[in-house]
């Protein structure tokens, strides 16, 4: 005789906004990222790169410095939307998500392996649509019914000594 236990469904507690946040930009900059390591493996990206090239664009402080910058916009998002308050941190992904929408699409302009960065174009689009969507339906608390509109001061009273 065998005992059988009772199936229960798993706990599925709530996820907070900004958690869902910080997790898509996170997912965002490492798909970023890997999709640009894949790239090395590219026949001739590397003999570019030893040339002082990367796509069309010379090997230079400025490069470096705008390559530094569109990566670290994503990772200052991770967390900024932790930690700013709720109607800056969604004002924020919106504005960043929306202007990272054009900059993932041109990652893709030029290049050979177009399945490859399509992919990888593709899932960084599902990701930002997503940072879109959660910062687009942010939920907003509901007011008080029984909030007045004058502040309570009855807890203010002056002392006598």
């Amino acid at each position: 005789m065998t005992t059988r236990h009772p199936t229960s469904a798993l706990e599925d507690p709530p996820i907070p906004v900004r958690a869902k946040l910080a997790a898509c930009w996170a997912s965002f900059m490492f798909l970023y990222v890997y999709v640009d390591i894949l790239n090395f493996y590219t026949p001739g990206v590397i003999d570019e790169i030893l040339d002082g090239k990367v796509f069309e664009f010379d090997v230079s402080q400025t490069f470096s410095i705008t390559a530094l910058t569109l990566m670290a916009v994503p990772i200052f998002m991770i967390a900024l939307s932790m930690i700013l308050p709720a109607g800056a941190s969604r004002v924020a992904n919106l504005a960043v998500a929306v202007l990272y929408v054009p900059v993932t699409v041109f990652n893709v302009s030029g290049e050979t392996w177009l399945f490859f960065y399509g992919l990888g174009v593709a899932l960084e689009l599902v990701l930002l649509a997503l940072i879109l969507r959660f910062a687009w339906t942010w939920p907003r608390t509901a007011p008080s019914a029984t909030a007045s509109t004058r502040p309570d001061r009855t807890g203010v009273r002056a002392q006598r000594a």
